[in-house]
């Protein structure tokens, strides 16, 4: 019993382990968007790796199973980055679902969307009605895609012939109570610095504070935790 349970701790170390080998192999495209052939290449291999870790006597099986899968990923991989023909067949290609007015029902059909469907992706991204559309495809990995109309889409910069100062990034020098010393030195500033901004916000410690940003002109911006 006691040999079974170490061999189970061991077994699933390594299982982990190896996946995360695997996985930094197959590339960030198994944490990104995935197509369906990524999709089952990604739940093979942990339902693989879950054997390996409760397989007590041939985990080397699992294990080699595991590795096979992800040089095929991999192959396949290559393969399409070399071949465009193999892309599309592989990952599939683009399909306009509405174009100035119209619904391609037949491609709906394709995906096995409705037009329900099709009305909740517009919503979850901003899109209460289909006449400010003038163009929605469905990507290959699963994803809409929309194009508002030119009258409907948001006045920009450059519409006005004005050019922007360009944003940089914000730098987080407090995270959840905590100075970020490295980060709060690139900025420039000290401790000395960021207490005496955070007084003047009515803040007394760093520690009512869940996140505090630092910009490139020196303006923080504090966020403090409600318990």
């Amino acid at each position: 019993m006691a040999r079974d349970i170490i061999v189970t701790v061991f077994t699933s170390a390594a299982s982990l382990f190896v996946l995360f080998l695997l996985t930094k192999f197959m590339g960030r495209k198994q944490m990104s968007e995935l197509s369906a052939f990524d999709y089952i290449i990604g739940i093979t291999i942990g339902s693989i790796a879950a054997e390996m870790a409760t397989g007590l006597e041939d985990y080397h099986k699992p294990l080699t199973a595991m590795i096979l899968y992800a040089l095929c990923a991999i192959a396949l991989s290559v393969f399409e980055y070399k071949s465009f023909t193999a892309q599309k067949l592989i990952e599939g290609k683009p399909m306009i679902l509405y174009d100035d007015g119209k619904i391609y029902y037949k491609n709906l059909c394709t995906a096995k969307l409705s037009i329900d469907d099709l009305l909740t992706q517009c919503r979850s991204n901003g899109y209460f009605n289909l006449g400010l559309l003038k163009l929605i495809i469905l990507e290959s990995n699963g994803s809409m895609s929309f194009l508002p109309l030119s009258a409907g889409r948001p006045l920009t910069p450059a519409d006005m012939s004005i050019i922007p100062e360009q944003e940089k990034l914000l730098v987080n020098v407090i995270l959840n109570g905590k100075i970020v010393d490295k980060n709060l030195n690139d900025t420039g500033n000290n401790r000395t610095w960021l207490l005496g901004e955070l007084t003047k916000q009515g803040i007394k410690s760093p520690v009512e504070v869940a996140l505090a940003t630092c910009d490139d002109s020196n303006s923080l911006s504090v966020y403090t935790k409600i318990r």
